[in-house]
């Protein structure tokens, strides 16, 4: 039976992580390499991998920070500035093609969900890209209106059809 291991997201995954990337995306939302090492760097980095038989074969790049702001394509997992995070933010979660189905998205998720609860972040958002919204909605998440130009601008970089969605963090 394949072991599956899922554990924070370490530089020495980033060659593997930028071929499921590319796998997942195609050249359309490739980040480069030098973007993920600065942000497992970041003090607010909370990013996972999901190995297979000790393959990277998943990755959620995820930080804290707060509802309604929105991390570029190519951004730094930026610390809030002068308040503390009330949001774990899903920047991108990316599964081999060949992999999908599996329930390796929820193996990725659920940790974080329950890290952040427990940290008592209130709130869980994302960007959807390339058609992925109705996805989204099934885990809970709902479009929401940005209303500050800065973040509109920032969800401008990820092409038509982006969305902000965010969702409730059970509480207790």
């Amino acid at each position: 039976m394949p072991a599956l291991e899922v554990r924070p997201l370490q530089t020495d995954d980033l060659p593997a992580l930028m071929a499921v990337q590319r796998a997942a995306y195609g050249d359309g939302f490739m980040e480069s390499t030098e973007v993920f090492a600065r942000r497992l760097t970041s003090p607010v980095n909370c990013s996972l991998a999901l190995l297979l038989d000790g393959a990277l074969c998943a990755y959620l790049a995820a930080y804290h920070s707060v509802q309604g702001k929105v991390t570029p394509l190519h951004g730094d997992f930026e610390p809030p500035a002068g308040t503390a995070p009330d949001t774990l933010y899903l920047h991108d979660m990316a599964v081999l093609p060949g992999m999908a189905g599996q329930g390796l998205a929820q193996r990725l998720l659920q940790p974080l969900w329950d890290q952040a609860t427990a940290q008592g972040l209130r709130h869980s958002a994302l960007v959807s890209v390339q058609g992925s919204q109705r996805y989204w909605e099934r885990y809970g998440y709902g479009v929401e209106a940005l209303t500050q130009p800065l973040q509109q601008q920032r969800l401008a970089s990820y092409g038509d059809g982006a969305v902000y969605m965010a969702r409730a963090l059970r509480v207790g």
